[in-house]
């Protein structure tokens, strides 16, 4: 009796991850990408190293999938963060701890972590069919059966069963481009608008409101802003607040700690229009301890070397001039001390619109859970499952977000396997490395 075959559409981080599962539980696999090799964003992601996972109490990482957690729990019980190092530990890749709590391979790249992976896989059996794009189904009545544009021309192939894993939309030069969304709502699949997510803002200033200045801009696009303490109230829960870094772009704000915030001000910009962030610019210091600073400094100085002498110089200095004109901020320093300081340590920032798709870290939105059974499986289309990004959530950066990819994938490997040992005896499973 021959083993059930299954296509996996998408050989990213949740595609491969399920295809290593369906393998050793004795499926066949034939993986499909439109890309000429597999995990292209995988790789980029891991250029500057790559974010497995993170080494918080588990209790506390599950809550970082917001109101997606219920269902993000379900992934993670199938690969959750220590299942995860282990997995890489089995490729023969090392894994560190690093100050922040992130967790990196030894080498911190992604290039070798991937060669290992794809290796084994192909040892397994896995069938790899680069340059096939999607193009849906040929036949309504067969949800099973896809049709692929393809080198050789275009392919129509079938199989026991099928998983989705085609990625959001960020990045789509790396082959995640939402190009799925319409074959899906043809079918009468729930999918909710795919948006930005871990994504840079733009920003209105008072003295220029359409964005930076000219000179802030030129000045400081790429600087990072270091130790910057950020606060977001959104009426939503509890206010948000965190210290980290960020960076200036020349239309407004990027970077680790915006990813933090982005959702819940992606959905207040959405809601009620721009939306104002506060930022301590001296998080190291009071109210008192800047007042006194000052007052030590005497009128001798420059007002330049009084903000110098507090900490405020360089882009901390440029931002003031966003919003004072020089003898604005001659009077706020010379005069009215006490308002200064404790502007510095509630800084107004106000952010317009988050920046365009194409440029986010990650995507949310997509098919909605609503519309896949507890096994994954899209309940307007039988055999059809789903996995990783393409489905309605959202993490993080940190090593939230591929956590959660790779387990959804195994998570929908194992609603695929279920499904078939319910109805057919298989051969004995191999233990899944992960």
């Amino acid at each position: 009796m021959n083993p059930p075959s299954v296509i996996i559409v998408g050989a990213g981080p949740a595609g491969l991850m399920a295809a290593e599962r369906l393998l050793a539980a004795g499926f066949e696999v034939d993986v499909f990408d439109a890309m000429p090799s597999a995990g292209r964003k995988f790789l980029l992601a891991g250029k500057g190293g790559l974010n497995i996972t993170h080494s918080e109490p588990i209790s506390a990482f599950r809550t970082r999938y917001g109101d997606r957690q219920a269902s993000v729990d379900h992934w993670l019980d199938a690969l959750d963060p220590q299942a995860l190092r282990d997995w890489v530990h089995g490729l023969g890749i090392e894994t560190f701890i690093g100050s922040s709590g992130r967790v990196f391979p030894a080498q911190m790249k992604a290039a070798p972590l991937l060669r290992a992976w794809l290796h084994r896989l192909r040892h397994q059996g896995l069938k790899l069919h680069m340059r096939h794009r999607w193009l849906g189904w040929p036949d309504a009545e067969e949800p099973t059966r896809l049709q692929f544009e393809a080198p050789c021309g275009e392919r129509v192939v079938s199989a026991d069963a099928v998983i989705l894993a085609l990625g959001g939309a960020s990045w789509p030069q790396l082959g995640s481009n939402g190009a799925w969304v319409p074959h899906l709502m043809e079918r009468g699949v729930e999918v909710s608008p795919l948006r930005p997510a871990n994504c840079g803002f733009d920003v209105s200033t008072e003295l220029t409101p359409g964005g930076w200045s000219d000179f802030f801009s030129q000045r400081f696009a790429g600087t990072a802003f270091k130790t910057i303490r950020l606060s977001f109230n959104d009426g939503v829960g509890p206010a948000f607040e965190r210290i980290g870094e960020f960076s200036i772009t020349s239309t407004g704000i990027e970077g680790s700690l915006i990813y933090a915030a982005s959702s819940r001000i992606r959905e207040a910009i959405a809601k009620s229009g721009p939306a104002t962030v506060h930022l301590d610019l001296l998080p190291g210091r009071s109210v008192e301890q800047l007042l006194g600073m000052l007052a030590r400094q005497g009128e001798s100085k420059s007002v330049s070397n009084q903000l110098r002498s507090i900490g405020i110089d360089g882009v901390r200095a440029g931002l003031l001039r966003e919003r004072w004109s020089a003898s604005e901020l001659q009077a706020k320093v010379s005069k009215d001390p006490q308002s200064l300081a404790c502007e510095l340590k509630a800084w107004p920032l106000r952010l317009t619109a988050p920046r365009p798709i194409t440029e986010a870290i990650s995507t949310a939105g997509g098919v909605r859970f609503e519309a896949l059974t507890d096994t994954a499986m899209l309940n307007a289309l039988p055999g059809v499952y789903c996995a990783g990004e393409m489905i309605d959530w959202e993490a993080p950066t940190g090593g939230y977000l591929l956590n959660a990819c790779l387990a959804s994938g195994a998570f929908t490997a194992d609603g695929v396997i279920s499904t078939f040992r319910a109805s057919e005896p298989l051969s004995p499973a191999v233990a899944s490395p992960a």
